[in-house]
């Protein structure tokens, strides 16, 4: 069976039921089922929704965006980092494979960086409603990704 376009709203909210994003009001998001475009508690529920369904999805941590890890926050003296101005929220990367580092603290020449998502260790709730569902074109199963209306260009 070859992979499906699912196209489809959704509302994200926290624990504490503050909205965190929106799709409605906007277009929808269109992913190729199977390629890991979404987080990995809520792909197998779009997949099994018929168009024009809605449903409340409660996704645990470890399905979204993983567990959260002490050691993944580090300390760093200012001087090990590139010169200039820096702020609370700018990202850093060491290598390709490495993960982004978010500066979360800067006191005097001591920099903390969270190597976390900002969403790990938070369970998610997802509104979500189906707006279509259809087969993938060779195209899109060969470029990996869902393409929309008319095509797409590389």
């Amino acid at each position: 069976m070859n992979p499906r376009v699912i196209t489809f709203h959704y509302t994200m909210t926290a624990e504490d039921g503050q909205e965190i994003f929106s799709s409605v009001g906007s277009e929808p998001l269109a992913i190729l089922e199977g390629n890991g475009q979404v987080i990995p508690g809520l792909e197998p529920v779009l997949s099994e929704m018929a168009e024009g369904e809605k449903r409340r999805v409660v996704v645990p941590a470890e399905e979204a965006f993983g567990e959260y890890h002490d050691d993944w926050v580090i300390q760093v003296e200012r001087e090990q980092l590139p010169p200039g101005e820096l702020n609370i929220g700018d990202m850093f990367q060491a290598a390709d494979d490495a993960p982004v580092m978010v500066v979360t603290e800067i006191e005097g020449d001591t920099v903390v960086m969270d190597g976390n998502h900002p969403l790990a260790g938070h369970d998610l709730t997802f509104d979500v409603e189906l707006i279509g569902i259809r087969e993938a074109t060779p195209e899109e199963i060969a470029h990996g990704h869902a393409h929309g209306e008319g095509g797409h260009e590389h």
